[in-house]
């Protein structure tokens, strides 16, 4: 009994002792006490949903068989010149306001409305600059503002640039032949010093100036007078007629006879939506017969962009550029477009209203195959693949029978979307944060299919008629440092884990 009482003695003392000379020390003790006990080492401790979602990426996505060793990527580039939104124009002395879709700018008014906009629905936008001096002016003030960044620019040279990153998935194809890409496009010389050193530029691609894009980034919950922006997004313009008139197609595709690829990646088409009607539709017609004489055995890749005009839009499809190609990619902005210009399913919406539907989304898809596609054995046509890419899922829809290794492209060009957006290598996944809907329908109306998403096997596939659709989440970053480029490197992404199958 009196070992107790001293042990209990000298306890007191020593905790009387440390309390005289830490007096926090009982208080860190009791929360030293009251936490759980720590896991065992080697334990395994529960997985976060975004863990699960990432390790099981990492477990499916795998090389194709046969893989692409020399892609050819054109015709637009130009050097990005990225700054803060309302930063550039408070230093513009542009005041907010209300906001104002325009579909070609001619002033620093018409930038304000277009910006308000589009930020207010945390939007992304591509618009022409119509006043050559006015557009420099601007220019010279982004490329002066603190902080502001010069990168590679314009969807072929973007594209061309994320494909050259991986020389190591691309290997010879019998008879062998080195890997290379071929970027053609408007290169000047401060875009030709920033490109990759496995791109090739034919010399008839080269000018004396670049064109610049300015792009106008802003951040999730960023205010600009009323406008509050949803999500980060950015908003691009430029006064470009170099890639606006496409004026390297022709040496583009004289280019590849020479360059032999086994893939053609193709954009641009956006940027001459902006020149007028009678440019475009005289130019459209030469770009399409340009196209046709791609030799029939190499697929093309047609990525597109924001576009407002639907004449336009319907000029692309009834003038048969869509149908000549093998696969597209694009954003949720562009698929409404493409269905309200054609009077496609939901052509009613105005716009999407937050994360959109998956039921709708495969309703347009499936109608773009159907109607501009090779579902029919029967078509003409060439179209069997697109990439769809939202921020918070993608969907890779197919035609059966043509492509391969899609559940592998699709989680690759998700992966890649969680990294880049956070300037990552890889993805970080206290960085990054679930928003895809884990419930959801095969089409809006009947007959759907009930469907979920598996974290642990992240990509849900379902099919309607010989279509089959591959859908994954993407961990969206919580806070991305940089939107310019995302759909591209998407969409590469996911064209160089694709294969096309031998017919």
């Amino acid at each position: 009994m009196w070992r107790k009482a001293v042990a209990a003695a000298v306890l007191a003392l020593t905790v009387g002792y440390f309390y005289h000379t830490d007096p926090e020390l009982p208080e860190r003790l009791l929360q030293y006490l009251s936490q759980s006990p720590p896991s065992p080492e080697g334990a395994p401790s529960n997985p976060t949903i975004e863990e699960t979602i990432f390790s099981a990426w990492e477990a499916l996505i795998s090389a194709p068989a046969r893989q692409w060793s020399r892609v050819a990527v054109g015709v637009n580039a130009c050097v990005d010149v990225v700054v803060s939104g309302v930063g550039l124009l408070q230093a513009l002395a542009v005041d907010p306001g209300v906001g104002r879709d325009h579909e070609v700018l001619h002033s620093k008014e018409d930038l304000r409305e277009a910006f308000t906009h589009y930020m207010g629905k945390g939007a992304a936008a591509e618009r022409f600059f119509s006043d050559k001096e006015v557009f420099q002016r601007i220019a010279r003030a982004a490329a002066e503002y603190p902080g502001a960044q010069l990168y590679v620019g314009g969807n072929a040279a973007l594209m061309g640039q994320k494909l050259a990153t991986y020389p190591q998935l691309m290997v010879c194809l019998d008879p062998p032949k080195d890997f290379a890409v071929l970027l053609c496009g408007p290169v000047g010389p401060k875009l030709h010093e920033m490109l990759d050193d496995q791109i090739v530029v034919p010399p008839e691609s080269l000018q004396e100036t670049d064109e610049y894009h300015l792009i106008l980034e802003y951040k999730a919950g960023e205010q600009w007078g009323q406008t509050r922006a949803p999500q980060a997004n950015r908003f691009i313009f430029s006064h470009d007629m170099a890639n606006g008139e496409m004026s390297t197609l022709e040496t583009f595709v004289a280019s590849l006879e020479e360059f032999q690829p086994d893939l053609v990646v193709l954009s641009g088409l956006h940027m001459m939506e902006g020149q007028g009607r009678e440019l475009w539709e005289e130019r459209l017609k030469e770009a399409v017969a340009a196209i046709s004489d791609v030799r029939n055995e190499v697929p093309i890749h047609l990525e597109l962009a924001s576009m407002t005009d639907k004449d336009y839009m319907n000029s692309i499809m009834q003038e048969q550029v869509i149908p000549i190609v093998n696969s597209i990619g694009l954003n949720e902005q562009e698929l409404l477009f493409l269905s309200q210009a054609g009077d496609g399913p939901h052509s009613e919406l105005t716009s999407w209203d937050g994360v959109p539907d998956v039921g709708r989304v495969s309703d347009i898809l499936l109608w773009v195959l159907e109607k501009h596609g090779r579902t029919d054995p029967e078509s003409e046509a060439d179209l069997t693949r697109i990439h769809f890419h939202t921020l918070a899922y993608h969907i890779l829809a197919t035609v059966d029978g043509y492509w391969g290794n899609q559940a592998s492209a699709v989680a690759a060009g998700a992966r890649v979307a969680g990294s880049q957006a956070c300037g990552l290598q890889r993805i970080d996944v206290t960085k990054v944060a679930l928003r895809a809907p884990m419930e959801f329908h095969s089409s809006y109306s009947e007959p759907r299919e009930s469907l979920h998403i598996n974290p642990a096997e992240p990509v849900t596939v379902y099919h309607r008629g010989n279509v089959t659709f591959y859908l994954t989440p993407v961990l969206v970053c919580r806070q991305p440092l940089r939107t310019v480029g995302l759909g591209d490197a998407i969409s590469a992404e996911g064209i160089l884990y694709s294969e096309i199958l031998l017919q």
